[in-house]
């Protein structure tokens, strides 16, 4: 059974306040009437991190591991409760991202200057947002005014040949509000892959990258309780990573070839949301995302997803602490790719109908979904979750819900490996926690257990797969199981100006067949994170720990990395800040063969026109 921190430790500094989270239940609720496992990491937290990427940043919450091909820049995803990493969904301002061929988003492309905060539902997330919310949900805020002026910039350099700039002013006049900014990053990095690796895919040169951002939002508020959106988020990742070619006459493997990941992301979305009665709130939004790669050294591959989604959603207030939640979404996926001979394409429709409700100390949510697809057919999905305040401060709370995972266009589609009847992964989870605060002090305990059935895997046995001889290797195919437990513990505590909090992260996954563990998944994962803030000056740090893991074929042995920062705030508009990320030069092999940054020092200034 696995963790889950009532209370986000994240958000140490605003650990006596009760943030309004979306999330959980598609519409704004406080984060304490809320049954299920949620976090948020605000922007205070963003700009205090010692992070450097959004996978980073991501990777030090209870129950999310990560799983990257090398250091910044290179293929990035999570695994949230052990979940694999096509079965967590990741929303960008709510509008689903990522490639349909491949089932994940790509994280590596995102540029944690661009976004305002992120919300974590952890656990059965199906009922409320469709497929592939197995493990949970990330939904990524990014920077939107609150009225007045804000101009914000900061530049940084660092190790690896790195640097980092951004700019963005925001503000509103009347019923005008806008938001704006800029944002690149880019560093030479390592080899992504160690010199011995297995395949012999290891080059010399260095595997570096280069991101280049930018978002636009405009309001317009024709009347009080109106308002009509549009939104513009677009992100450019230039890669280069570590792998071979086999080209005739000899087709012996090629390693030399300087190969890239070209990957633009974009989001566009344009929405209204109206108070239209006091008990009556609705909203439409209109949203387009692309995801397209071109990905290769000498030869190169190219795929493009489009998705078009429209929502229509609609809470009724049926008391001052009871809501419902009606809504009706379409989304409709298409692909190209130089691997599908024509373009393929699905329609899904579904509903949704959810409860929350607060009742003196106790809490209730409830909700039901119905997802119909042109392709993979009918799913209904559902959750129920309970919590109870025992006395001030202490809460008990309980879940369950069920959930499905999409097959996506490769599972279906990809010559040689896909076959169009594969259907969709279904799972069951359970959980209960018990949180407790109290001033500064901050204390939970969660446990879960989610059975997965139908999972989606290579089919290696050739008289389970098409006639066709292209399948003579193997085939996509429903084998298996899959049971996924754990617990997580989390604490904090603020004294004064000091803070400090952590969290012990224990994971059981594994091929409920076979009882073998699965990969890359470790066991255990312990992160801490202290601050010391003085005014002038403010200090902090980090320890993550994560366990061993097993990794085609062999246990990979855990690692450790502490991450050091410090503020100089010498005007109270101006900041200077430095960093040292992996201050202890520890060897990282985040996955088989591949190998992570060493010791990085960072040094960087920041203004913030409304004072930092």
């Amino acid at each position: 059974m696995c963790l889950l921190a009532l209370f986000p430790l994240t958000a140490l500094a605003q650990s006596q306040l009760d943030p309004v989270v979306v999330t959980g239940s598609r519409e704004a609720l406080p984060l304490s009437q809320n049954t299920g496992d949620i976090v948020v990491i605000d922007a205070e937290t963003i700009r205090n991190s010692t992070a450097d990427s959004v996978a980073d940043l991501l990777r030090r919450e209870a129950g999310l591991q990560l799983a990257r091909n090398g250091g910044p820049g290179q293929n990035s995803g999570f695994f949230l409760r052990g979940a694999s990493t096509n079965g967590t969904l990741v929303l960008l301002d709510g509008v689903r991202i990522g490639s349909a061929t491949l089932g994940q988003a790509e994280f590596e492309a995102l540029n944690l200057a661009q976004i305002d905060h992120i919300e974590i539902l952890r656990g059965p997330a199906s009922s409320l947002y469709g497929a592939d919310g197995v493990g949970g949900v990330v939904q990524i805020f990014t920077r939107r005014s609150d009225g007045a002026p804000r101009f914000v910039a900061g530049a940084a350099i660092g190790g690896y040949t790195s640097a980092k700039s951004d700019v963005g002013v925001s503000g509103g006049r009347g019923p005008v509000d806008y938001a704006a900014s800029l944002q690149s990053e880019s560093s030479r990095g390592v080899s992504a892959l160690r010199q011995d690796d297995g395949f012999g895919d290891f080059n010399l040169d260095r595997d570096g990258y280069s991101l280049y951002s930018g978002n636009l939002k405009f309001g317009y508020t024709p009347a009080p309780g109106h308002r009509i959106g549009v939104s513009f988020v677009q992100t450019h990742l230039d890669a280069q990573f570590d792998s071979a070619e086999f080209n005739p006459p000899n087709f012996t493997a090629d390693p030399s070839p300087d190969f890239r990941n070209h990957l633009t992301t974009r989001v566009v979305s344009v929405d209204y949301r109206g108070t239209i009665t006091s008990a009556w709130t609705t909203t439409l939004q209109l949203a387009r995302s692309v995801d397209d790669l071109t990905s290769g050294g000498t030869t190169f591959t190219r795929f493009i997803t489009n998705r078009d989604q429209e929502t229509w959603q609609n809470a009724v207030k049926l008391g001052s602490d009871q809501h419902v939640v009606l809504a009706y979404e379409h989304l409709s996926e298409a692909v190209t790719g130089d691997s599908f001979a024509t373009p393929l394409s699905r329609d899904n429709h579904a509903g949704v109908l959810g409860y929350s409700g607060q009742f003196g100390p106790h809490s209730l949510q409830a909700d039901i979904r119905q997802d119909d697809n042109s392709v993979y057919g009918s799913n209904t999905t559902g959750r129920a979750g309970y919590a109870f305040e025992i006395v001030s401060g202490l809460k008990v709370r309980a879940l369950a819900g069920t959930t499905f995972r999409a097959p996506t266009f490769n599972d279906l589609y990809y010559p040689g490996y896909g076959v169009s009847t594969v259907q969709p992964e279904h799972g069951r989870s359970i959980e209960a926690g018990l949180a407790w605060q109290s001033g500064g002090s901050t204390a939970s305990v969660t446990i879960y257990r989610n059975q997965v059935r139908n999972l989606i895997n290579f089919q290696p046995d050739r008289t389970f797969c098409p006639a066709d001889p292209s399948y003579d290797f193997g085939c996509a195919s429903n084998v298996g199981r899959a049971r996924l437990q754990g617990a997580t513990i989390a604490g904090s505590q603020r004294i004064g100006s000091f803070s400090i909090g952590g969290t012990i992260d224990l994971l059981d996954a594994k091929d409920a067949d076979t009882g073998v563990r699965l990969t890359r998944r470790a066991a255990q994962q312990e992160s801490i994170i202290a601050d010391y803030d003085l005014g002038a000056w403010s200090f902090g740090g980090s320890l993550l720990f994560v366990g061993s893991r097993p990794d085609g074929g062999v246990v990979l042995g855990g690692y450790g990395t502490v991450d050091l920062r410090a503020v100089w705030r010498f005007q109270p508009h101006w900041r200077l800040e430095a960093k040292m990320l992996n201050a202890l030069d520890h060897r990282i092999e985040p996955v088989l063969d591949y190998q992570g940054l060493g010791r990085q020092a960072w040094i960087g200034v920041r203004f913030d026109s409304t004072g930092i």
